[in-house]
């Protein structure tokens, strides 16, 4: 529960920001004054799948950005009176972590090695022969405990900068995606996928990373520019053909001569005249002499070079729509290690194939150039080119296409039925902004298959399954081996299924266990269902599920929140949350997306330690739902001045008096209507998730307050009396309003300010209200705009702005409101004749100077 400050603190001489992040945080932390109560009811939680940030390395600028918007929203329905669940989770496992654990320790992973209980990373990288840092092989078991200890580091760090931004969370809610919990529901979410038949193995074409050695989820493509070269490639006719007119050779443009050994047929389209008469025939490749059919599919390109392709397998993925639609043989040439394999696929000649075994493929693809230009098959030289090719989003070699056996779950790529209730539930899931909601209808619209979820990697969620060897110790992976729940988390590798020992592991009539752990999008799609405490914490999981908030950035809505939604309408047939938050990119100078991988990020800490974290929080908070923003110091230099500028104010209104007495002059009625107003429209912006809006509209009116309402009573309020009384009253009630509704976008100044004369936290106050208490909300800005005009004219006249004014006229339409604050008036211009005018039409308003 919440501890409340029960005395407020006294006000410093010289109020200043220096030094308030560590007050602040470390008193939050002592008082609860962010802790989730569990003893509310699921009608009185707001509850947030908050983004688990992946461990690798370095919290950025954008992450600053997005975590602020979340907060947010977090402190506004805090302060509405909603218990708020706010967990942070640390997303550890997969190939960012083991990435720079590879690169910090100097070590790489090798299953076959066996764990050292004593090994101790080397304190000086070692080196090869060329003075280039080498990679010591260890153990699998010795890989993951490095990679759970560097993680360990990266998370204390993380969380000392999310504490110093202010962000609210319940830090006692906190998980890890490789910890037992979320191993333990990711496995058992796959249990059950698996005993619904949506979880299933298949052996079928892969998109592979030869680097990293793993299978890739379409999800996790993009498409690069890579250069490339056409080359024109004759395959040879029949004697038969020939004599038909069709000439010697058919001509081929391709940029993978490469795979020619992997060529299976030739395609094109079915209306195409040049080549309607070749289908149903036969013609020979190119330097080998395989004899490879012509068939008619719809996908070929008539106007895409020579109109007809070679279908190889496998090139791309429009070859693995061929093979499969068209039935065709496979006939495979690339390994897991992008090389060639060593031997010949079955039918070709292995005299011309073993000038390739072995090679890259770049290098085999300079080597088959060359023999292609001996054999006179090749046409001119290669055409070169630029082209969009498939890359794994972290991965820096295009991807090759291999023949792998993987796990898959079905997610409405091939299930039209499953496809149109994953879009019904994007109609019912609440965006904000609501455009977003295309790019989730596009992505599910243009799944092409199956979620991929294995991957070849170490350091994640093994998929908890055990196959049965025979008698000569090959697995049967049609009767896999699956433990019960109450084992769960369990490690194939090392825990053995029931009813065998562990001497039997790999032995003919024994076991083995499956090698793969699940794509990190596998566990965290399950992030509700971890943080809230499912099937470990079910009085918790029935308080905080379906969630109200899933904040996230754009370029992910295709895989975690649409992951997200699969795993909740398959296990429990529900939306995961009510609404999806999406913020958008930061973007540098130059427009272009901050990216470790760029190398053009902005490490926060250093400005957090510059301007304050309140001003950074502010240019954060100015980025618009959905929408990319612009890098600027320039408005974090901005929201430093604003938080200054509320401990002057405050400090001035707090000196006026105390509380007590009633507002009744026109002026203070009119400031706090203007506010009550600025109360209604904050909390509907907030309310339609538009934090931007709250902030502009809070702003300007505090810039008013400062610049004229202050102005305009600060003579009154010097002075005695019901007037100054009056004064006093509508100061404390302005700042008392103003410092609630900062408090979501600067924490501690307002939290600071609060304390000086408010017992307990800004951040546990409720929400301000919009009053009825009556006066007229046009007459401050129309009495600023007279303030304003003598102003400019002692400006011009380069006077001081306590030089007398002998004579100012009001005229027009709105003279008559103006009389209402005409005492006000007078105190602020130093005016010693007003004289005011009915009539029609705008104000018009004359100067003289004494």
């Amino acid at each position: 529960m919440t501890q409340q400050r029960l005395r407020h603190a006294p006000m410093p001489e010289k109020p200043t920001l220096d030094g308030l992040e560590a007050v602040w945080v470390d008193r939050w932390e002592t008082e609860g004054t962010y802790r989730f109560d569990r003893t509310r009811t699921r009608e009185q939680i707001y509850s947030i799948d908050t983004p688990p940030p992946t461990v690798s390395g370095s919290l950025h600028v954008g992450h600053v950005f997005s975590y602020t918007h979340t907060d947010t929203v977090a402190r506004f329905q805090r302060m509405r009176g909603r218990e708020v669940f706010y967990p942070m989770g640390w997303d550890d496992n997969g190939l960012p972590t083991e990435r720079r654990v590879q690169n910090h320790f100097g070590v790489r992973c090798d299953p076959s090695i066996p764990y050292d209980p004593g090994f101790e990373p080397p304190a000086e990288r070692p080196r090869g022969r060329g003075g280039d840092p080498r990679q010591i092989p260890i153990s699998r078991r010795n890989f993951i405990e490095l990679c759970e200890r560097l993680t360990l580091e990266d998370e204390k760090a993380f969380e000392e900068l999310w504490r110093r931004l202010g962000l609210s969370v319940d830090w006692s809610l906190t998980y890890a995606t490789i910890d037992g919990g979320a191993r333990a529901a990711s496995q058992r979410a796959f249990l059950r996928n698996l005993a619904r038949g949506e979880a299933y193995l298949s052996e079928a074409p892969t998109l592979w990373d030869v680097t990293f050695r793993t299978a890739v989820a379409q999800a996790e493509l993009e498409d690069r520019e890579w250069p490339g070269a056409f080359h024109r490639l004759g395959f040879t006719l029949s004697p038969e053909q020939r004599a038909a007119g069709f000439g010697d050779r058919v001509w081929v443009e391709t940029t993978r001569p490469e795979l020619m050994p992997a060529c299976v047929a030739l395609v094109a389209h079915p209306d195409d005249e040049r080549y309607r008469p070749l289908f149903g025939t036969t013609v020979r490749t190119p330097l080998f002499g395989v004899e490879v059919p012509v068939l008619a599919h719809h996908l070929a390109e008539p106007d895409k070079g020579s109109g007809i392709a070679m279908i190889c397998t496998f090139g791309d993925i429009t070859d693995v729509t061929w093979w499969r639609e068209l039935n065709l043989p496979t006939r495979a040439v690339i390994g897991w290690d992008g090389r060639m394999l060593p031997e010949a696929p079955e039918g070709v000649p292995a005299e011309p194939y073993a000038e390739l075994a072995g090679r890259t493929v770049h290098g085999a693809r300079e080597r088959i150039v060359e023999l292609l230009r001996g054999s006179g098959d090749m046409e001119g030289e290669p055409r070169q080119v630029r082209r969009a090719v498939k890359f794994y989003e972290k991965g820096d070699r295009p991807l090759e296409i291999v023949t792998t056996r993987q796990w898959y779950i079905r997610n409405g790529g091939r299930d039209r039925g499953l496809r149109e209730a994953l879009l019904a539930r994007g109609e019912e899931l609440s965006w904000h902004p609501p455009h977003m909601k295309v790019r989730y209808d596009n992505w599910v619209e243009g799944l092409a298959g199956d979620w991929l979820i294995s991957r070849q990697r170490f350091f994640g969620v093994p998929i908890p399954v055990w196959y049965p060897l025979d008698g000569a110790g090959e697995p049967d992976r049609s009767s896999p081996i699956l433990p019960e729940e109450s084992m769960l988390p369990m490690d194939p590798s090392t825990d053995v299924p029931p009813g065998y020992t562990e001497d039997q592991r790999g032995k003919p009539g024994g076991f083995a266990g499956d090698p793969d752990v699940m794509d990190t999008w596998a566990t965290s799609s399950l992030s509700p269902q971890i943080a809230g405490g499912w099937e470990r914490d079910e009085d918790l999981f029935e308080r905080v599920f379906p969630m109200d908030l899933r904040p996230q950035a754009h370029e992910i809505i295709r895989t975690w929140l649409f992951s997200t939604v699969v795993r909740a309408h398959l296990e429990r047939g529900v939306l995961p949350w009510r609404n999806a938050a999406i913020s958008g990119w930061i973007l540098d100078p130059d427009r272009k997306k901050m990216s470790k991988s760029v190398g053009n990020v902005v490490t926060p800490l250093g400005l957090l330690e510059q301007y304050g974290s309140d001003a950074v929080r502010y240019w954060a908070a100015h980025g618009r739902p959905g929408t990319d923003t612009a890098f600027d110091t320039g408005q974090i230099k901005i929201g430093r001045r604003l938080a200054i500028k509320i401990l002057n104010a405050s400090k001035f209104v707090l000196g006026m008096g105390e509380d007590g007495g009633e507002v009744t002059e026109p002026i203070d009625l009119s400031m706090l209507a203007r506010l009550s107003q600025v109360v209604g429209e904050a909390t509907e912006a907030f309310e339609d998730y538009d934090y931007t809006r709250a902030l502009e509209r809070t702003e300007r009116f505090f810039w008013e307050f400062c610049d004229d309402y202050l102005e305009l009573v600060k003579a009154r309020a010097y002075g005695e009396g019901g007037a100054a009384r009056s004064a006093h009253a509508a100061l404390r009630e302005a700042l008392d309003v103003m410092l609630r509704l900062f408090a979501p976008f600067l924490p501690f100044v307002t939290e600071e300010v609060w304390s000086w004369w408010r017992a307990g936290s800004v951040h546990r106050a409720p929400w301000p209200t919009a009053s009825a208490r009556g006066g007229e909300a046009e007459l401050l800005p129309v009495v600023a705009v007279v303030l304003g005009r003598v102003r400019k004219a002692k400006s011009d006249a380069k006077l001081s702005m306590r030089g007398e004014v002998s004579r100012l006229t009001v005229t027009g339409a709105q003279a008559d409101l103006v009389r209402q604050a005409q005492d006000d008036l007078c105190g602020a211009g130093v005016i010693e004749e007003f004289v005011l005018q009915d009539g029609e039409g705008d104000l018009r308003v004359e100067v003289t100077l004494a």
